[in-house]
């Protein structure tokens, strides 16, 4: 597998242009973003969370995490990390923990943290560990425009 069959069809039908970047297989998006030699906040990555409500994707760059109890005052509703089953079955084109920033095409709501669209180009999982989907940040910001923005991430310590 390299690009998920959803991320290759929404981008596709979007008319976005986009290149891979392949990598020595990664357990998680900062390792990822040093195997492929990408700036770890250019890496936009995915975290899925949940309430009794449904799921929403904030994206986030890689070397940040998500304050949930800040987003969750942000968007007005009680947010906790999805589990991996549900994750499972949301992303069944995906590798576990290899989830495209792109919940549109999934249909989740999305909220995008506005560092991201301070980068010349955005990187992030194309559906597994081994690769990478690279694209200019407006055309990246311009698959967002339905998505929620705001600042709700800190660094990793």
């Amino acid at each position: 597998m390299t690009i998920a069959a959803t991320v290759e069809r929404y981008l596709k039908d979007r008319h976005v242009q986009y290149d891979t970047v392949t990598h020595p297989h990664t357990p998680n998006s900062i390792r990822t973003a040093s195997a492929a030699a990408v700036p770890a906040h250019r890496l936009a990555k995915a975290v899925v969370l949940e309430d009794e409500r449904g799921f929403v994707m904030a994206v986030v760059p890689a070397d940040r995490h998500v304050k949930i109890g800040q987003l969750s005052k942000r968007i007005g509703r009680k947010m906790g990390l999805a589990t991996e089953g549900k994750l499972k079955s949301l992303f069944s084109d995906c590798e576990t923990g290899a989830v495209p920033p792109l919940g549109d095409a999934y249909g989740l709501t999305t909220i995008v943290d506005d560092e991201l669209a301070d980068s010349p180009e955005i990187f992030f999982e194309a559906g597994d560990h081994l690769a990478l989907i690279r694209m200019q940040t407006r055309d990246f910001m311009g698959l967002m425009r339905n998505a929620a923005h705001g600042h709700f991430a800190a660094p990793l310590r």
